[in-house]
């Protein structure tokens, strides 16, 4: 298979799983926009949340990546700069999200 199709099959599948995480995180979002400290880290500390919010983060900042990677794809014309730039999106989408998924585990301590 072409790398384009891949790309191109990897951003449906990711955008097909992002759905219902993102109407998860939005009713979660709802849920606890008014709670206090203590209730937020309850909320992210107890199932299914400790689950789906890494698995949200995840999916968010591939989809995001690869919707980027597309748009420097098609806007960057030297190629040295597309393939910095396309660099910099993927260890920014691995690092963003562990940063982010730590950060949440470690309100449970």
């Amino acid at each position: 298979m072409n790398k384009s199709t891949i790309k191109w099959l990897f951003l449906k599948y990711s955008s097909a799983i992002f759905i219902p995480l993102m109407a998860w995180f939005i009713l979660s979002l709802v849920s606890i926009y008014d709670a206090d400290y203590e209730e937020v880290v309850v909320f992210f500390s107890k199932q299914p949340s400790k689950t789906l919010f890494p698995l949200f983060v995840i999916f968010a900042f591939l989809f995001s990546s690869l919707t980027i990677s597309e748009i420097f794809e098609d806007y960057i014309h030297v190629e040295k700069i597309k393939n910095v730039a396309n660099k910099a999106m993927i260890i920014f989408a691995i690092i963003m999200p562990l940063i982010t998924i730590i950060s949440i585990f470690k309100l449970n301590l």
